[in-house]
């Protein structure tokens, strides 16, 4: 549904508008009550059964965009239980950060198989011929399938010649790549934490809004306006996503306005990974380890290592891009604070890590930002471009997929000339999966493994606005543009690396 404007959308960008007015403002936090009534306006509910329950699902996505987490059902619990300390621009949220808000879900079933009207009643009944649990008869002239027999095979729609049996899956199950939606006692959708690995697909993929994760633009707007000196670093992904007139000279400049003390494109520390890479491609591949995978995809890189444990040496250990930026910013501005402005929900899982609180102080998506820029009244036409500082086309490539592995490769070639490599790539967590199979079957010793966990990449992911076809044609563009045009070329990334 990306790309679609839907009451979805339009219901989870209020929230964040109305949550950024709130922190701009100097209102008492507990006015946050008063933020359901004015997106859910009069008496009559247009989106469920009762104006009373759309008031209380976006009470949760409020509570979630402020960084607090969901309320028990069973008892009286304000919703603002809590903001006073979350107020607070040291605050970070506790997990889990993907939350499903139960009364929300509609309790879809799970995967399932059925017969629609296009069944012909044909006298070949391949349907029953293949089932191999006798779970298909005719019934009254067409074909019913018992579902306390069926095994959910699919052989039955595969042999349809007028393809009338349907496979059927509740969306947010069918978008997760590692299988981490299940479901509760009364049918509604579940995540197991166990397997999560926070890509935020299911996110997206929820067509009743019931899926949110936790925000922190309530925090990075108290840290502004407390005066501290906040510098954002934008991910690769960001141009065109606030539409046509969001020139990234332009974003630059309505940061400023919303505060930010300056704006860095990630796109330099993926310079700084690229090189970091092709050194340890060279150096360890085949000999110290099989293969290397690449690490900036931070819900790839936890799947590898949770999934096939004994593939983790081989998940490379170079710097993410966000990381590798953020130490750039904090070696100039020591006391300065960052925020990685991104596509994704995994981000916020990479920098809730022991390991990066240090560097990344706070995380939020394009979609987060929409709603700060909707907060100030923030019009991109009415903006003087200000240029950000120049990144190379390599590095600017990191948002689509196959960019990463094209930036290490052109590294190699750089650093190692005559020295071939063999690539394979994935986009969604599914076929990573059997990407990393493959891996383990010793089928890919010698290559570089590239996995994105959203399809066609970072310009994929769940915070991100744009249609991804049309963000991949942005991101291209803005490729073009580039200065430098491959990652050694870039001083910043030559020193950091070396």
């Amino acid at each position: 549904m990306r790309g679609v404007f839907t009451p979805v959308t339009y219901i989870r960008r209020q929230v964040f508008a109305e949550v950024a007015r709130l922190a701009y403002s100097d209102e008492d936090p507990a006015a946050i009550e008063e933020i359901p009534y004015r997106i859910i306006t009069g008496e009559v509910p247009l989106y469920r059964d009762s104006v009373f329950k759309e008031r209380a699902i976006v009470g949760e996505r409020v509570r979630l965009a402020c960084g607090l987490g969901l309320r028990e059902m069973d008892k009286p619990v304000p919703i603002s239980k809590g903001v006073e300390e979350c107020a607070k621009p040291e605050k970070y949220y506790e997990p889990p950060l993907v939350n499903v808000i139960p009364f929300a879900c509609n309790a879809c079933e799970e995967k399932s198989y059925f017969v629609t009207d296009n069944c012909r009643g044909c006298f070949a009944h391949p349907c029953i011929a293949v089932c191999p649990v006798k779970a298909v008869s005719m019934v009254n002239g067409r074909s019913v399938i018992d579902k306390s027999k069926c095994v959910k095979c699919g052989r039955c729609a595969e042999a349809c010649p007028y393809n009338a049996i349907v496979k059927y899956d509740r969306p947010c199950a069918e978008a997760c790549g590692v299988n981490a939606i299940e479901s509760d006692h009364l049918g509604r959708a579940k995540i197991n934490y166990d397997k999560c690995v926070s890509c935020g697909q299911c996110i997206v993929a929820c067509p009743f809004s019931a899926i949110a994760d936790k925000s922190q633009i309530f925090q990075l707007i108290k840290a502004i306006k407390s005066g501290q000196e906040v510098i954002a670093a934008i991910a690769p992904a960001f141009v065109g996503q606030f539409g046509p007139s969001a020139t990234p000279a332009k974003v630059k400049a309505a940061l400023k306005q919303l505060g930010f003390a300056d704006m860095v494109e990630v796109a330099l520390g993926a310079d700084i990974g690229a090189v970091e890479e092709a050194h340890h491609f060279i150096d360890s591949v085949p000999e110290k380890q099989a293969f290397l995978a690449t690490s900036c995809c931070p819900s790839w890189s936890v799947l590898a290592k949770q999934h096939f444990p004994e593939l983790a040496g081989c998940v490379s250990t170079a710097l993410t891009p966000m990381v590798a930026t953020a130490r750039i910013i904090k070696k100039e501005h020591p006391t300065a604070r960052v925020v990685f402005i991104g596509p994704c929900s995994s981000k916020k899982l990479e920098a809730s890590r022991r390991t990066v609180r240090s560097d990344v102080d706070f995380v939020i998506t394009f979609e987060e930002l929409m709603g700060m820029f909707a907060a100030r009244g923030v019009e991109f036409a009415e903006l003087a471009g200000e240029a950000p500082e120049d990144a190379s086309a390599s590095g600017r490539g990191y948002a689509v997929a196959g960019g990463v592995a094209d930036a290490i490769v052109s590294c190699i070639h750089d650093l190692y000339p005559g020295r071939e490599v063999n690539v394979d790539r994935a986009e969604g967590l599914a076929n990573c999966k059997k990407m990393l199979t493959l891996a383990k079957a010793g089928k890919r010793n010698g290559y570089l493994l590239e996995g994105m966990a959203c399809p066609g990449g970072c310009v994929g992911g769940a915070g991100t606005i744009l249609p991804i076809n049309k963000a991949m044609i942005s991101v291209k563009q803005f490729q073009e543009q580039a200065g430098i045009q491959i990652a050694t070329k870039n001083p910043k990334a030559q020193e950091t690396a070396e």
